[in-house]
C-alpha cells in the first residue's frame, strides 16, 4: 500500500468560556476533502480545540489511511499537551506536575487513544 500524507486543520471556540462552542476540522488525503465540525451548548474554547483534533484523527483512522498524519492546530494547549504533557500525566496516573487533576481528562485520554492507534 503506498504511503501518502494526510493534513488536517482544526479550530474550536467558544462564546463564552464556559458558553456555546464549535469545532471544525478539514481533513485532506489524495484528492479527497472533508469537513467535519459540531457544537455543545455549555463547553470551553480548550475542549473545542482538542475534539476538532481527536475528531479529525479518529476520522482518519476509521478511514483507514496509511501515511504521514500533519496536524495544523493555532491552540498551544492541544500542542503541548500533545507532544510535551500527555506522556507525563500518563506515567502520573492522569496527575500533572502539581500533582492536580488533569482539566480535561476525558478528552485528553481519548486523545491518547486516538495518537496510538494513529501509529
Amino acid at each position: 500500500m503506498s504511503s501518502h500524507k494526510n493534513t488536517i486543520f482544526t479550530d474550536g471556540s467558544s462564546r463564552g468560556n464556559p458558553g456555546r462552542g464549535g469545532w471544525g476540522a478539514i481533513v485532506q488525503n489524495r484528492a479527497t476533502v472533508t469537513e467535519l465540525g459540531d457544537g455543545e451548548k455549555h463547553t470551553t474554547n480548550n475542549r473545542m480545540e482538542l475534539t476538532a483534533v481527536i475528531e479529525a484523527l479518529a476520522y482518519i483512522a476509521k478511514q483507514g489511511t496509511d501515511g504521514e498524519t500533519v496536524v495544523h492546530t493555532d491552540s498551544s494547549y492541544v500542542l503541548n499537551g500533545a507532544t510535551k504533557w500527555l506522556s507525563g500525566w500518563k506515567k502520573n496516573d492522569w496527575k500533572t506536575k502539581a500533582k492536580g487533576e488533569v482539566v480535561n481528562i476525558d478528552l485528553w485520554e481519548r486523545m491518547d487513544e486516538v495518537l496510538e492507534s494513529s501509529g
